[in-house]
């Protein structure tokens, strides 16, 4: 059977995929084992979007669990160059409110154990991180959510946790007093994956919660599961009509630093 193609990818949860046009799913092989479920493929706006839910359309795989290198792979084999990785967040910060949206410009990660690249040898190969969401995706995603009227920050800083499990107080407190603005369990390696293949990538957070509160905020209680997912289904709305304003939107032809990301990353 020869392999579909697709130019744009995303990465999120279960139900995005029913506003696609002639949808068609797909069951893809990689090296690296199963990506987290089968690939819808459709269209908006004439481009062709290929969607994965990466804790699967069940919800069966926590992030500890997501095969990050088989779902970032999958989107590879279908020719796809830029990937939309929107995800629910938690907030840090006073200013960024549930209900805002975050364009992250950094990550940092305090996972463990995580298979988080592709490139094991025999060749040495360093691919750099410093800025390592796509800027020219950054920029439309800002200026497109600004022109929709949805609350959203230009830049952030997401912290990465192993998870399941929440952080403690003393954790959040860490976070929050070194800036940090967002706090996530599943953009690392995602994002840092896209980029050794050379891929686009943008995260779009949607803050539901306040973490585990903030300082000097008794009236803000700890994240519950419960209210993630009552603040997300209340804004999902907002994310999919921004999803499908960029995506008509995203450029064709690329020079920007994901596209080029292997020069110079490899000796000899």
């Amino acid at each position: 059977m020869e392999m579909p193609k697709a130019e744009i990818g995303v990465f999120g949860g279960s139900g995005f995929y029913s506003f696609l046009e002639k949808v068609e799913e797909y069951s893809i092989e990689t090296p690296y084992g199963a990506p987290s479920d089968k690939v819808t493929i459709g269209e908006i706006g004439g481009r062709r979007v290929a969607f994965l839910p990466r804790h699967g359309r069940y919800h069966q795989y926590p992030s500890h669990e997501i095969n990050y290198r088989a779902n970032v792979y999958a989107m590879k084999c279908l020719g796809v160059t830029q990937i939309l990785g929107p995800c629910a967040c938690g907030s840090l910060q006073p200013h960024i409110k549930p209900g805002n949206f975050v364009v992250c410009d950094q990550f940092v990660d305090r996972t463990s154990g995580r298979k988080d690249t592709f490139y094991d040898g025999p060749i040495a190969t360093h691919v750099s991180a410093a800025d390592p969401y796509c800027p020219t995706l950054r920029k439309l995603a800002f200026e497109t959510a600004k022109e929709l009227h949805i609350p959203v920050h230009e830049r952030g800083t997401v912290v990465v946790i192993q998870g399941p499990r929440f952080s403690t107080r003393s954790e959040s407190k860490w976070f929050s007093s070194q800036g940090w603005e967002v706090i996530n369990m599943t953009q690392y390696p995602e994002a840092y994956l896209a980029r050794e293949l050379e891929i686009c990538y943008v995260n779009i957070s949607l803050i539901t919660d306040y973490d585990v509160g903030l300082e000097g905020m008794p009236e803000i209680k700890p994240v519950t599961h419960e209210e993630v997912i009552k603040v997300f289904n209340e804004n999902n709305e907002k994310l999919k009509n921004l999803l499908f304003e960029m995506i008509p939107r995203m450029p064709t032809e690329r020079n920007c630093i994901c596209s080029k990301a292997l020069e110079g990353a490899r000796f000899g």
